[in-house]
């Protein structure tokens, strides 16, 4: 327990002090795969702690974008407060969506959270005069902090909003899945019937960890647009649903941290894949069915066993 706190401040100080040591390529680099690691985190409380297979997640982080993009181009409102708004009313647009879902389940909930996703990419489409159509809305602004704080207009004051987003969303996460809240939605994943025998109603416990989920996914779309400076359709398609699904199963669900690490892990082997062949795809597949098949625990439980296998048992301990 307390290696893995001093791992994790290791870690939340490589993320603060990478500004200072990191050229500019590489810094960008870094904000996408922070603003990518809380998508996936945000998706693993679905399918890692309630087993609710969404392929439809896409439409939260489009939906954030385009809400972070209608905000910062209609209003004066300072960047924090546009991604904070931003993910709210994604989170609210979920209830409507998780009430719908939820009246199925399995393969069925998978299909409605795919369709509802789609119906926002088609919307995004078609609706020109509100989301520019093909075209998205590009131009979004940067504006200064609370105070005219200009260091969030900077490359490096953008990430560490990032960071601070990524922490705040983890370690409400983390809370959450502690307390009696998160017990159930554990026990809804192991055995839902029993958990609605002793009195629960899963479907509002369901509903629930939707809309957070979405929440913090259309957070990470918030960010993206901010840091991209355009949200288009092709952000709500299912292929980014599928690619963080990857993320999530090939990191290891159900972990919180795992996701991150798939997301890292997904985003700089497509990086140099693609550079080294323009068939990267098809070796991105086969690292998946290589993962599915060999490393159902994904990367954490890979890091895991080989950190318990190194570890001497207990009757050979000096």
């Amino acid at each position: 327990m307390m290696k893995n706190k001093i791992l994790g401040i290791l870690a939340i100080l490589c993320l603060l002090v990478a500004p200072q040591v990191l050229p500019n390529y590489a810094m960008t680099l870094l904000t996408e795969l922070v603003i990518l690691a809380l998508f996936a985190m945000s998706l693993d409380l679905m399918v890692g702690y309630t087993k609710l297979v969404s392929f439809g997640h896409a439409g939260a982080y489009g939906l954030g974008a385009y809400a972070c993009a209608l905000l910062s181009l209609n209003t004066t409102l300072p960047l924090p407060v546009v991604i904070l708004l931003s993910a709210l009313i994604v989170g609210f647009i979920a209830i409507g969506i998780a009430w719908s879902c939820t009246m199925a389940t399995g393969v069925s909930f998978a299909m409605l959270t795919l369709a509802f996703g789609q119906l926002a990419y088609a919307i995004a489409f078609k609706w020109v005069s509100v989301t520019g159509g093909s075209d998205g809305l590009s131009g979004i602004p940067k504006r200064p902090g609370p105070f005219g704080w200009t260091l969030l207009t900077t490359k490096p004051g953008f990430y560490l909003l990032t960071v601070a987003c990524l922490l705040g969303a983890y370690f409400f996460c983390r809370a959450l899945i502690k307390s009696p809240f998160g017990q159930v939605l554990r026990g809804i994943r192991e055995n839902e019937m029993k958990v609605l025998a002793l009195g629960y109603s899963t479907r509002r416990y369901k509903i629930a960890i939707v809309s957070i989920a979405y929440m913090f996914a259309g957070m990470a779309g918030a960010l993206y647009a901010a840091f991209a400076g355009f949200a288009i359709p092709e952000l709500l398609f299912w292929t980014v649903s599928g690619q963080v699904l990857i993320m999530v199963i090939v990191g290891g669900q159900g972990t919180l941290i795992g996701p991150m690490l798939g997301a890292v892990f997904f985003i700089m082997v497509e990086h140099k894949l693609s550079e080294l062949t323009e068939t990267w795809g098809l070796f991105m597949g086969l690292i998946f069915i290589a993962f599915v098949m060999f490393a159902p625990n994904g990367i954490l439980g890979m890091l895991k066993k080989n950190t318990s296998a190194g570890k001497p048992s207990q009757g050979h301990a000096s």
